[in-house]
Order: C-alpha cells, then sequence, then structure tokens
C-alpha cells in the first residue's frame, strides 16, 4: 500500500511539473467601430468606465440625442480629457436605422512548448442599438478643463 501511495504521488509531482514547464502567453486586442451611423456634433464630459477599460461621454448635448452617456470608440488620446469638457465629432450607433457596430477580437497564444495559436473574430450587430450607445470618436475638442 505504501508503494502504491508512492507511486501515485510521484506521478502526481511529474505531472504538475510537466504542467507548471508548458506556459502560454494570451494576447487580446479588441476594436469596436461605429459603422453605417449618423454623423454628430455632441458636447459631454469625459469619464472612464467602472471596468477602466473605456471611456464614457457623460451630460450629452447636442442635436438628435437620444442618449445622455456614449461609450467612446476609436484611437483618440481621451486619457488625456478625462474630467474636460469636450466637443466630439463622429457617428453615433443610436442615431438612425442603418447604423451598425463592429467588434473585432485579435487573440494571439504564444505557448514555450507548441506552435503559436492566432485567431480573429468580427462581429456586426445591427438593428435596435439601444442600450448600447456607441460614438466612434473622428475629432475631439477641449472646450473646459472642467465638467463643473
Amino acid at each position: 500500500m505504501n508503494k502504491a501511495f508512492t507511486a501515485t504521488a510521484l506521478a502526481l509531482t511529474l505531472a504538475a511539473g510537466t504542467a507548471a514547464a508548458q506556459s502560454a502567453k494570451v494576447k487580446s486586442e479588441t476594436e469596436i467601430e461605429v459603422k453605417d451611423g449618423k454623423e454628430v456634433k455632441l458636447t459631454g464630459c469625459v469619464a472612464r468606465s467602472a471596468s477602466g477599460t473605456a471611456f464614457l461621454l457623460n451630460n450629452v448635448e447636442g442635436k438628435d440625442v437620444s442618449s445622455k452617456s456614449y461609450i467612446l470608440v476609436g484611437d483618440a488620446d481621451l486619457d488625456s480629457h478625462i474630467g474636460h469638457l469636450i466637443e466630439v465629432k463622429g457617428k453615433a450607433s443610436d442615431v438612425g436605422d442603418d447604423a451598425k457596430i463592429e467588434v473585432k477580437t485579435k487573440t494571439k497564444v504564444e505557448r514555450d512548448d507548441a506552435d503559436d495559436k492566432k485567431t480573429e473574430t468580427k462581429t456586426t450587430l445591427e438593428g435596435d442599438l439601444a442600450g448600447v450607445p456607441y460614438l466612434g470618436v473622428k475629432s475631439v475638442k477641449m472646450l473646459r478643463a472642467s465638467c463643473s
């Protein structure tokens, strides 16, 4: 019985060591783009989302506004505008019947003891986008350094 326990413990130790030696790094990148939405010019205050991974435009004012907050997407440097009152030009996903949101995700898994693996996914959301108002940022102009 003692030999069986020793053999089992040795097998588990070797398996754990092998699993620890096989490590992987996962890198993922997601792009969100508003397609076919209506061009708008809105003002509001920039804030970071609760998750810390996105930016919001709050207290929004402008023509054709149907939401008081938007999730801002695009390549604009929004980190430097947190807490500022800004004017944003871009495409709104909640204005117009043809609005679409395209989400592209690229993932790369780098493994030590095997070939790397890359995957890409692309999803298009169409139709009623109420509850998920996105604003594809084309330009940003700071109006005030404070929202108050």
